[in-house]
């Protein structure tokens, strides 16, 4: 019995991840040149969906890499990755499900009542 403990000791140990600093300098560098891009873009002053598609880009890329590397999502289960990613992903589909309708419900409600709401 204290062969089985201490063999599960061990391997507990053998499981234990310690992550180089230079990874974390890395990400922070990248983190650092993302922002500097969401700030350029107000900088140069980009107007319309360009500059709505840079900040989101950005702020979806920061996003990720936090949760990748300071989270420690990168290395665990799929299934895990899964359990987190996959309801956040399903929301964005149901709304743009309940978009699709909205624009039907609202040109539908124009041609019945002949452009007047």
């Amino acid at each position: 019995m204290e062969q089985v403990a201490a063999h599960a000791q061990a391997q507990v140990k053998e499981q234990h991840q310690q992550h180089p600093i230079r990874l974390y300098l890395v990400v922070w560098g990248f983190l650092f040149v993302l922002s500097a891009g969401s700030y350029f873009v107000d900088y140069v002053g980009l107007h319309g969906y360009l500059r709505w598609f840079l900040i989101l880009l950005f702020m979806i890329l920061k996003a990720g890499l936090i949760v990748a590397v300071f989270m420690h999502m990168a290395w665990e289960r799929l299934a895990l990755v899964y359990a987190i990613l996959l309801p956040p992903l399903l929301v964005l589909v149901f709304v743009a499900m309940m978009v699709s309708e909205s624009n039907y419900t609202i040109f539908t409600r124009m041609a019945v009542s002949g452009g007047a709401q």
